[in-house]
């Protein structure tokens, strides 16, 4: 499955490509259809390529797994299918190639930025008891986790990380200023905060009331109570978040 991006001349704007590698390509069908991954389909400056690994094996029942060395439950995919998909899809040395793992370091903000600067992101979704280590350690330039718990496969964190990164290409997001706003906004920042909370209309709804101070029209005291309030609300959901505070 593909979504193309557009011809660019030399004037083009930036454009990033996807390649996951997956045992379940039909996954994908649905994330990489809304929100801002389609916008930047439709805008020409993303691409995503999902590719099915039992392609690339050599064997007639395609077998992309087998028993770990030294015993064990369950399965491990083997390294020689995926070598031969990444090099084979791989379109610059400086691609950077993503392992989706339980055992890699915490996703955040930051390396979305980080991996939005490249031009190639390969990721690599893992299933079973995970992936060999060779494949960590002599192909993957990372290897990462989208948080403390474990999924059944890498196909949801891969779609989880496209989103993340595909918000800080340049020109998906239609008010750019908007990303400065968000949670982690600022990934440098020694201190990351939550957002603020947010309200709309009514201005009372079963008897609870909008801060009086958002409908006051005082920029400088809203701006005030939205830190005030991004304080409060990491203390409340994320108090790990202030230990650098």
């Amino acid at each position: 499955m593909y979504r193309k991006k557009l011809a660019g001349g030399p004037d083009a704007k930036k454009v990033i490509t996807f390649d996951v590698i997956t045992i379940f390509p039909d996954f994908f069908k649905g994330p990489f259809d809304f929100g801002m991954i389609r916008r930047g389909h439709e805008k020409g400056l993303v691409e995503t390529r999902i590719h099915d690994l039992r392609d690339f094996t050599s064997d007639r029942h395609r077998t992309v797994d087998d028993r770990p060395f030294g015993g064990g439950e369950g399965m491990v995919f083997k390294p020689e299918p995926i070598f031969k998909l990444v090099e084979a899809v791989r379109q610059a040395d400086e691609a950077e190639v993503v392992v989706l793992s339980a055992a890699g370091r915490r996703f955040n903000q930051a390396e979305a930025l980080r991996l939005s600067k490249a031009e190639q992101v390969i990721l690599i979704c893992g299933r079973y008891e995970g992936i060999d280590e060779r494949v960590a350690e002599h192909l993957a330039t990372a290897e990462i986790s989208v948080g403390d718990f474990i999924l059944s496969g890498g196909e949801i964190a891969a779609a989880m990380v496209v989103d993340a990164v595909t918000r800080y290409v340049p020109g998906v997001v239609g008010k750019e200023e908007s990303i400065l706003r968000d949670s982690f906004s600022d990934p440098a920042a020694a201190t990351q905060l939550v957002e603020h909370p947010h309200y709309t209309r009514p201005v009372e709804f079963r008897g609870w009331k909008v801060p009086e101070v958002l409908i006051s029209g005082d920029h400088e005291a809203i701006r005030q109570w939205r830190h005030e309030a991004a304080l409060k609300k990491t203390q409340k959901n994320r108090p790990d978040l202030l230990e650098n505070l």
